[in-house]
């Protein structure tokens, strides 16, 4: 049985970042950049109006009122098509290219259309300038916008349009596979029967994969019947990451181990001093060019969520390339009295008591079969083996979730 620390350390020996690949952008979301993306133009494109009003020669409002001839009128969409001299004016639109001649833009609401075609504008301070946003200073073309390594949100989904690029090249996400494993599961939409349990674990698992930044694929339950076991985890394995639930303890039907060994997956550990926990197991298959990480989570629901977030969260990341990929720890105060008793390190659900001040309070938690309290969780504390009594404000390390 190894620590948490060597679990981390063995899963980042193993997990290798995806060779990078081409992606639809509005696919992309989430993954990382493995290009520079330059502009292939300017932007704007040209010096352009940043609002509706009048393109004039500033020097011409040297007094801060004038009256203007109207040479013509520019709407976005369109360009000028006559140039702009002393004591002329455009009548102009936001965004429309600015005429030759004319340095600055003059706000609708300074100005009074006049009956004889001509403006009145009054408009103390008007300098060259004012109200255009001059070509290239957005984008230069052949700039870099992107640089490799950025991870795309909806605004570099934006960027990408501005500079023509529907596909960009990114780390993709890993694909996921779950696997639900044990006779008395059924389905969520089920009734159980007598020794039986709806799968609360594949549904979640898969919620956990694609909060973590993957692409998750359900493969359904399998029974603990070596023909159907084998058969669901051959298919599993064509992913990147097959996760199991169920079927790693000690049991006479826990098949799952030595299924895997005859699919030439090779074992890199099982069992990790923790509680919840401790029964997982993970493991690598290479074969043809390809590497599958495979993790067995315990069938507990609570130990499944958990071993999921501490280790699979982080194979996930690793895969995909992300750096910020694990949960963030913190040090708390307990908000009340405390007594753990155990042998092993203890991940025990907490909620805030305020988190400003960092206080937490210890859920009334039965264990790794009650997933119903870990919904209040806000947090997992830490605590070490042995038994321990902690008082009021003592200080604690957790992980938040």
């Amino acid at each position: 049985m190894i620590s948490i620390s060597e679990a981390l350390g063995l899963i980042d020996q193993h997990a290798a970042r995806l060779p990078a690949a081409p992606m639809a952008a509005l696919d992309a979301i989430g993954c990382l950049l493995a290009e520079d993306v330059a502009s292939d133009i300017d932007s704007p494109p040209y010096d352009k109006a940043m609002m509706d009003g009048y393109a004039v020669i500033a020097a011409d409002l040297a007094s801060g009122v004038a009256e203007l001839e109207v040479i013509e009128e520019i709407t976005a969409g369109n360009v000028p098509t006559k140039t702009v001299a002393p004591s002329q004016a455009a009548r102009i639109m936001t965004g429309a290219p600015i005429p030759e001649g004319a340095d600055a833009v003059v706000m609708i609401e300074l100005t009074q259309k006049l009956d004889d075609g001509r403006v009145r504008i009054e408009a103390p301070g008007i300098s060259v300038g004012k109200n255009i946003m001059p070509r290239a200073s957005s984008l230069a073309c052949g700039v870099t916008v992107l640089p490799s390594g950025k991870r795309l949100r909806a605004l570099e989904v934006g960027i990408l349009a501005e500079v023509g690029r529907d596909q960009v090249t990114v780390i993709p996400r890993p694909r996921v596979t779950v696997l639900s494993t044990g006779d008395e599961l059924v389905d969520v939409t089920e009734m159980p029967g007598p020794g039986r349990i709806r799968n609360s674990n594949g549904p979640m698992l898969m919620a956990q994969i694609a909060a973590a930044g993957g692409s998750a694929e359900d493969l359904g339950i399998a029974r603990d019947v070596r023909a159907d076991l084998s058969a669901k985890i051959a298919r599993g394995l064509e992913a990147d990451i097959l996760v199991l639930s169920g079927g790693v303890s000690a049991g006479v039907l826990d098949l799952v181990p030595s299924i895997l060994a005859e699919q030439q997956v090779t074992q890199i550990f099982h069992k990790v001093n923790l509680k919840p926990g401790k029964p997982i197991w993970f493991g690598k298959r290479d074969s043809g060019g390809k590497s599958t990480l495979v993790f067995g989570l315990p069938g507990n629901p609570v130990s499944s969520l958990v071993c999921f977030e501490l280790f699979v969260r982080r194979a996930i990341g690793l895969l995909a390339g992300l750096t910020a990929n694990d949960l963030r720890s913190a040090e708390v105060e307990l908000a009340e009295p405390f007594v753990h008793r155990g042998d092993r390190p203890t991940l025990f659900p907490a909620r805030w008591g305020d988190a400003t001040q960092r206080t937490a309070t210890p859920l009334a938690w039965k264990g790794s079969a009650d997933l119903a309290a870990m919904g209040a969780a806000d947090l997992l504390l830490q605590f070490p083996a042995g038994d321990a009594e902690y008082r009021a404000g003592d200080r604690v390390s957790a992980i938040v979730l």
